[in-house]
C-alpha cells in the first residue's frame, strides 16, 4: 500500500479524542497566533483562514465569529463581512495562485457534507482546469502541491494589495 504523509493532521487526530478535544475549531481560533492557525486575514465580524485538510491547494473558509449553525441567524453587519471576505478571497487566489475558477459554498448540516455542524462557514475552493485527476477517484487521496505554510504566506502577503 502507498502512502502519503501528512504529518500536520497528528495535532488534529490527537485533539479530536480526549481530555483536550476541540468544541469547535472555528471558535478555537478566536485569539493566538495567526500563521499557527493559518489565518489569513481578521475581520470585525468574520475571518478567512486556510482549510488544514483541503480539497484543493488554497482552500480557504470564511467564518464569522459568533458560533452560528445557519445564515439566518447572521446580522447584517456578519452577512455583509461574510460576502466581503468571500470577494477579497477570491480576488487573494486570483492574484496568487491564478486558478480558472472557484467553488464557493455552505455545507449545512452533516448529511450536506458539513465536518463542523454547528459553526457556519464558507468553503472558497480555487479550481484550475483538468484539476481533477485518478487520486481522489482510485485512493480517496488528493495531492496538494503546495505546503500550507507556503500557501499561507502567499495570500497574506497578498491579502492587503487585492
Amino acid at each position: 500500500m502507498e502512502r502519503l504523509w501528512a504529518p500536520w493532521r497528528l495535532q488534529y487526530v490527537a485533539s479530536a479524542s480526549g481530555e483536550n478535544a476541540v468544541d469547535c475549531v472555528f471558535c478555537d481560533k478566536q485569539v493566538g497566533d495567526e500563521r499557527e492557525m493559518l489565518i489569513v486575514h481578521r475581520g470585525t465580524h468574520c475571518f478567512a483562514m486556510l482549510n488544514l485538510y483541503p480539497y484543493a491547494n488554497g482552500h480557504l473558509m470564511v467564518a464569522p465569529y459568533r458560533h452560528l449553525a445557519s445564515p439566518g441567524d447572521l446580522d447584517a453587519d456578519e452577512r455583509a463581512e461574510l460576502w466581503q471576505l468571500l470577494d477579497h478571497c477570491l480576488r487573494a487566489l486570483d492574484a496568487t495562485l491564478k486558478p480558472h475558477g472557484a467553488n464557493a459554498g455552505l455545507n449545512l448540516g452533516r448529511s450536506a457534507g458539513a465536518g463542523v455542524e454547528g459553526h457556519l462557514h464558507l468553503h472558497v475552493v480555487p479550481r484550475w482546469n483538468g484539476d481533477t485527476n485518478f487520486m481522489p477517484v482510485l485512493a480517496d487521496v488528493r495531492v496538494m502541491a503546495q505546503h500550507l505554510d507556503d500557501t499561507w504566506q502567499l495570500l497574506r502577503d497578498a491579502w492587503a494589495s487585492v
